[in-house]
C-alpha cells in the first residue's frame, strides 16, 4: 500500500506561481513512475505530468508545456509539481499518482495509488 499526501495548493492571481509537493510513504518510492493529474467541476480528469523513477524522464501536456516543471526528490519520498504562470483555466484539483512501474504513462487508468487532492484556484 501506498500513501499520498499533496500540500501546496491554494489561490493565486493569474500569473503567479505555485509549487505543489507529494509526500509518499509505504512502498519503494524510489522505483516508482509518478504523475500529476487535475479535475476541473463538470470535466474529466486529466493529465498533466509524469516523471519516471530515476528523474530523468518526463511528459507534459501541452496545456502546461514551458509553464509547469515536475521533479522528485528520491531521498525525501517526495515528487514536486512547480508552477509558473498561472491561468485562471488551470484552476482545478491536483492530485499526485503512483504507479507501481517505474518508467511514465499518461494514462489515469495506468496509476496505482493516488492522493486526496489538493484544490488550485486562479483568479483573472
Amino acid at each position: 500500500q501506498v500513501q499520498l499526501v499533496e500540500s501546496g495548493g491554494g489561490l493565486v492571481q493569474a500569473g503567479g506561481s505555485l509549487r505543489l509537493s507529494c509526500a509518499a510513504s509505504g512502498r519503494a518510492f524510489s522505483s516508482s513512475a509518478m504523475g500529476w493529474f487535475r479535475q476541473a467541476p463538470g470535466k474529466e480528469r486529466e493529465f498533466v505530468a509524469t516523471i519516471n523513477w530515476r528523474g530523468d524522464v518526463t511528459r507534459y501536456a501541452d496545456s502546461v508545456k514551458g509553464r509547469f516543471t515536475i521533479s522528485r526528490d528520491n531521498a525525501k519520498n517526495t515528487v514536486y509539481l512547480q508552477m509558473n504562470s498561472l491561468k485562471p483555466e488551470d484552476t482545478a484539483v491536483y492530485y499526485c499518482a503512483a504507479r507501481a512501474y517505474s518508467t511514465t504513462n499518461v494514462y489515469p487508468h495506468e496509476y496505482d495509488y493516488w492522493g486526496q487532492g489538493i484544490q488550485v484556484t486562479v483568479s483573472s
